[in-house]
């Protein structure tokens, strides 16, 4: 992982096209604006950005990080926390997965857990969440009740609650039974600071645990194949395994170590770590025979044609540490239940800037680009 990489004059193409911001001119909504890739990041910078833009949008985490003071008001600039502030993180998400019941999990399960993770990939504890519902006329109660109880469960074992929500009831064929938004607040306790932004060359990235079983998962529950398989969702929260490995960087007196957290969910591994790249302006080199894949995930995405770096998950993070830092805090991880299978599987380089290569097993070096398109509709 170690051995200098010069960059071809098509990296160096790529490069410059990346750095270079393209208008948004599409004219109509796709499916693959939601797909997590290339074409809804297009949509969020090149239009969103452009009517609701401010300093704490313009950063383009999973959640928004501030600052609250009872004297004050709110701190928008979170290096600017001083005595008598809070430091909290804010996030929302819509889930209109299909189905809505899957093999390790459900919509609801799914929405509690996915605004949980969002939240703690800032390092924050999440607290409260909200949930909105908009049901389909005819939706069956015994389903919804089925449902409620999987987010109560799930709230339990992240240890937040549901506060406050909304009910919309659309007319039959104006929705797909089911879709839930949910919003959560959560407080960072301690001095991290975790960004894209701050990824810088030297660092070593960390994967949780295998790839690819959530988004696997969904498609095979679809039925369009007939697979038996024993793959089923990961989803779940990940807030004590970020709080353990705080905890681990604070006990090596190395917070400022933990550079970036996120968990790769629409458009996967691949798609992640090309956004951290990006905001980073550094090029992130990983390793083909270091990624953990479960092998009937591999074979699974064999016969439907997908790559699992590509492929959504809901239970798993990647974090970009210090080099120092890295092995004990993958020693950690395995001690939790959802990152005992955690490894190194790249490094961080200065060049080519907002790339991400991957040496494959062959011994070459291929550009792992964003997903472009629509791989899995309706996956979260």
């Amino acid at each position: 992982m170690s051995k200098a990489f010069s960059p071809s004059p098509l990296f160096e193409r790529v490069e410059r096209a990346r750095r270079r911001k393209h208008k948004f001119t599409d004219t109509h909504i796709t499916l693959a604006h939601g797909s997590g890739g290339r074409a809804m990041h297009e949509l969020i910078e090149g239009l969103f950005l452009e009517y609701l833009r401010n300093p704490l949008l313009e950063r383009l985490e999973d959640q928004a990080v501030f600052e609250i003071s009872p004297l004050a008001g709110v701190i928008t600039s979170k290096e600017s926390h001083g005595h008598g502030t809070t430091r909290l993180a804010y996030t929302t998400d819509s889930y209109v997965v299909s189905p809505i019941f899957f093999p390790g999990g459900d919509i609801g399960k799914l929405a509690v857990n996915g605004t949980v993770n969002d939240l703690a990939m800032s390092g924050a504890r999440p607290l409260y969440l909200s949930a909105g519902f908009i049901l389909e006329e005819g939706f069956l109660i015994e389903d919804l009740r089925r449902i409620l109880a999987s987010m109560q469960a799930a709230a339990a074992e992240a240890n937040v609650s549901v506060i406050t929500g909304d009910t919309k009831v659309v007319q039959k064929g104006s929705a797909d039974k089911l879709f839930i938004n949910t919003s959560g607040i959560g407080v960072i306790e301690s001095s991290v600071d975790c960004s894209a932004a701050r990824t810088q060359p030297g660092d070593k990235v960390i994967l949780s645990g295998s790839l690819g079983d959530h988004g696997t998962t969904i498609m095979i529950a679809r039925g369009e194949l007939e697979l038996e398989t024993e793959i089923e969702s990961d989803c779940a929260p990940l807030n004590s395994l970020v709080a353990e490995m705080i905890d681990e960087a604070a006990r090596n007196s190395s917070l400022a170590g933990m550079h970036s957290l996120r968990d790769p969910t629409r458009g996967g591994l691949a798609t992640t770590l090309n956004e951290i790249a990006s905001s980073a302006e550094v090029c992130i080199e990983i390793a083909e025979e270091l990624i953990p894949v479960r092998e009937e995930v591999k074979g699974a995405c064999e016969i439907l044609g997908l790559d699992p770096l590509y492929v959504a998950n809901e239970g798993k993070l990647v974090a970009i540490v210090t080099a120092e830092l890295a092995e004990a805090m993958v020693e950690r991880m395995k001690q939790n239940q959802y990152g005992h299978d955690a490894c190194i599987i790249g490094e961080v380089k200065a060049e080519p800037r907002g790339i991400v290569t991957m040496r494959t097993g062959f011994g070459g070096t291929r550009i792992v680009d964003m997903l472009v398109g629509e791989q899995l509709p309706r996956i979260c």
